[in-house]
């Protein structure tokens, strides 16, 4: 398979954003009844900001710049984010010189999300997480009323993030397979990525399957309920703009196709989680959550029997570095706090034994935690 273009050897920090690698899986990372399909992961943690939202956050700004909505100087850029779009608006901000505020939820897992953000120099506001989408947008909406340099990108609600997936990821992953690819899966967040990449690929060939993936208690694309999950970055809880069906009450929808989107897929938090760890148990593969929903989702349609020799590329969005506060490492998490306790001095004692500590054992030769490639 041929790349796409790399960015030229001298050029400015945004224009790394994109032309990001599409990777196979290997055997060990699929199930026995999966491998007669091949799975490929876009791996979008290779982009300058960690993530998938670097391409819209760059994007909607540098299309509000030439249509000479904003400036550096004149404005500040505003919207809120469970933190990764944050992240890529915070980064071209500091890029460009622009002001930024983020506003994102007030949950633990947004802690590294905070951190990058203010490293950017970006303001960060924290929401009240049970009012939900609904009572955020109004806080905008009425912040935005109240200071007129203030800049809303609306990712929920900017048609230009769908386009940014038209115009880049999409035809990356089109040349990146040369044109072989039979199914497209992504999770479901602001559903831009799902309605940019599905318009292109189903105008490319129209029998190319595009699947969203909710978390199972949280799937209101199909008329369900929103309930809490720890899928960070999907089910925000309201039906995409960018997607049919918006205008529908819930009773009207439904898991049967609906505009570019062939099925709608659902992961339980637990087995996003699972798929995640393990993937970076079998292929040294590091993604988040919502990346390891899709790639359980995706192993499911690979060991369907229609999939055999089929080509399924499956959305990675983000890199698991990024969730150190999330259920992802809690094990881990827990095992460095005893390994490395915050405050402790390093030892400097000479006659202490050389080797301190074992994750196989632990500091006082007990059992400690093990994590083989099937937790």
């Amino acid at each position: 398979m041929t790349p796409t273009a790399a960015a030229p050897p001298v050029c400015s920090y945004l224009e790394t954003v994109g032309r990001t690698p599409l990777v196979r899986l290997s055997e060990r990372s699929l199930p026995a009844a999966a491998r007669h399909a091949t799975v490929l992961a876009k791996l979008e943690m290779a982009n300058p900001g960690g993530s998938l939202k670097d391409r819209i956050a760059l994007t909607i700004i540098e299309r509000a710049e030439a249509r000479g909505e904003i400036a550096p100087g004149r404005n500040t850029i505003v919207d809120f984010t469970s933190g990764n779009t944050g992240i890529g608006y915070a980064m071209v901000a500091a890029a460009k010189g622009y002001r930024c505020i983020i506003i994102m939820p007030k949950r633990a897992a947004m802690r590294e999300r905070y951190m990058i953000c203010r490293l950017f120099r970006a303001e960060v506001r924290l929401w009240n997480p049970a009012l939900g989408v609904p009572g955020v947008t109004e806080y905008v909406k009425q912040l935005v009323r109240e200071n007129p340099e203030l800049w809303w990108a609306n990712q929920m609600g900017n048609d230009d993030n769908p386009q940014a997936h038209a115009s880049t990821t999409a035809p990356e992953i089109w040349a990146q397979t040369e044109g072989r690819i039979d199914y497209f899966i992504a999770g479901l967040g602001t559903g831009g990525c799902l309605a940019g990449v599905g318009a292109f690929l189903k105008e490319k060939n129209p029998a190319i399957k595009i699947i969203a993936v909710e978390p199972s208690n949280c799937r209101v694309h199909v008329g369900g309920g929103h309930d809490p999950h720890s899928i960070v970055g999907i089910g925000t809880g309201v039906h995409s703009s960018f997607l049919s069906g918006a205008e529908l009450p819930a009773e009207a929808l439904s898991d049967l196709p609906r505009g570019v989107i062939d099925e709608w897929g659902h992961v339980s938090s637990e087995e996003a989680v699972g798929a995640a760890r393990r993937l970076a148990a079998t292929e040294g593969m590091m993604v988040g959550p919502s990346s390891g929903a899709v790639i359980e989702y995706a192993l499911r349609v690979a060991a369907r029997p229609e999939a055999r020799d089929k080509t399924i590329v499956a959305m990675c969005a983000s890199h698991a570095i990024r969730y150190t506060s999330h259920p992802l490492w809690g094990e881990v998490a827990a095992e460095a706090d005893v390994a490395l306790p915050a405050g402790e001095p390093p030892c400097v004692d000479e006659a202490a034994p050389i080797m301190l500590w074992s994750s196989d054992s632990g500091k006082d030769g007990a059992p400690h935690l093990s994590l083989s490639a099937g937790e």
